[in-house]
């Protein structure tokens, strides 16, 4: 039997409905399975399970309520946050979704959500119309952009004897996504990987600068992804307004791409990989004015610009048996242009972002790519969530390393 859940600490989340029957036969492939379970089921989930089975399989008392009917105890969802290594929340209703969505703390299950520091996975349970409704789509889509990983339900007769989408996942399925995961935790435990982030600026002067509508979002979300696969991270960012959820992330702001250069070099020295997610400006101004320009002393400007450094090819030249991954953001002659970047930069892989699809590009919270690999493989994804397009460049990454060992 595999040992990959021995001793890890899973919170199961139930919420009110008929599905709450197969948290049962979940809750008991997890304990078999070597793991620690405390089971968190909300007051309508009771009316369909009852506490006195989850408890017998678990072996721990079941929280549902903030205090303990008997004793007054307090239920600390906080500690709960801090104990458990993955969240699942297996049935999730449409109630206890648009609540995670929204924050509605008015449960124990919701605001142990709220605390959880680890990876969080949600089995949806409902009626067909429900999953379909727009509503509901608006809050999935939210919690997949805030990290939550969403095992989708699939199709078949429902409690209702409609036949659609909206049954909850099967235990055996689940417990499999659950393995893969932790296996997945250590997958780069003991590597070290070089991020770069944002925009550059370059400044005009004090107040006016050339850039681009980067907003980092991929680059991040490919950093927390590396750290949660225990890998040691640092992020070289340019001027973005995002916030680390992960505080294991080293993070080095720059503004510049001359400054990116010097801190990217810097920090890859000690990496075993670089993925340059960055927009770094082409080009600066050949001089920066200390002071403001003022438009009614000059009348028309003339901009004279310089070329900046390339960070992806100085990198290249520098890299060794280290691993290197590059982005491509094009408009037209993608493939190719992609291929040609690729093999001038003496990169390993490049992800190609086109500008084409609605979905791709600047300050989206989607990404559609293509990754292509110098040893000649391709692959093309749907759109996805950034933090599912970086689980997929990182399986590509790991999938590379081995082949190439």
């Amino acid at each position: 039997m595999s040992q990959t859940l021995k001793g890890k600490h899973i919170v199961l989340g139930i919420s009110g409905g008929i599905a709450a029957y197969k948290s049962a036969y979940l809750l008991r492939l997890l304990i078999k399975a070597g793991a620690e379970v405390q089971v968190v089921i909300t007051p309508n989930g009771k009316e369909f399970i009852t506490p006195a089975t989850l408890s017998a399989l678990s072996g721990k008392p079941v929280v549902s309520e903030f205090f303990a009917a008997n004793t007054g105890e307090w239920h600390s969802h906080v500690d709960l946050g801090l104990w458990s290594d993955l969240m699942v929340v297996a049935p999730a209703t449409a109630s206890t979704i648009g609540k995670m969505a929204s924050g509605v703390a008015d449960n124990m299950l919701i605001t142990t959500y709220l605390s959880a520091k680890s990876h969080v996975m949600v089995a949806p349970a409902m009626d067909l119309d429900m999953w379909s409704h727009p509503s509901t789509q608006r809050n999935i889509a939210t919690l997949a952009k805030d990290g939550v990983e969403i095992i989708e339900p699939s199709s078949g007769e429902l409690a209702s004897h409609l036949v659609g989408k909206g049954r909850m996942e099967e235990p055996e399925e689940i417990l499999r996504r659950v393995e893969k995961f932790f296996r997945r935790s250590d997958s780069l435990k003991g590597k070290k990987i070089l991020v770069t982030a944002g925009p550059t600026y370059e400044d005009i002067d004090p107040v006016r600068f050339i850039g681009n509508s980067s907003s980092g979002k991929m680059g991040f979300a490919i950093a927390e992804e590396a750290a949660a696969r225990g890998a040691e991270v640092v992020v070289v960012a340019g001027p973005v307004a995002l916030q680390l959820k992960d505080s294991a992330v080293r993070r080095v702001d720059v503004r510049s791409a001359r400054q990116m250069l010097e801190a990217s070099q810097a920090a890859f020295e000690d990496c075993d990989a670089a993925i340059l997610t960055a927009a770094v400006a082409d080009y600066a101004p050949e001089t920066c004015s200390d002071t403001k320009i003022k438009r009614e002393k000059t009348g028309d400007m003339t901009l004279r610009l310089v070329r900046n450094p390339d960070i992806a090819a100085t990198l290249g030249a520098m890299k060794g048996e280290r691993m290197l991954v590059g982005f491509a953001l094009e408009t037209d002659h993608e493939h190719e242009n992609a291929l040609d970047k690729m093999r001038r930069k003496n990169l390993d892989m490049i992800v190609l972002n086109s500008l084409r699809n609605p979905l791709a590009g600047f300050n989206k919270d989607t990404n559609q790519v293509t990754i292509l690999r110098s040893d000649g493989l391709e692959t093309e994804y749907p759109a996805k969530s950034k933090r599912q397009v970086a689980s997929d460049i990182l399986d590509e990454i790991e999938k590379y390393s081995k082949r190439n060992d």
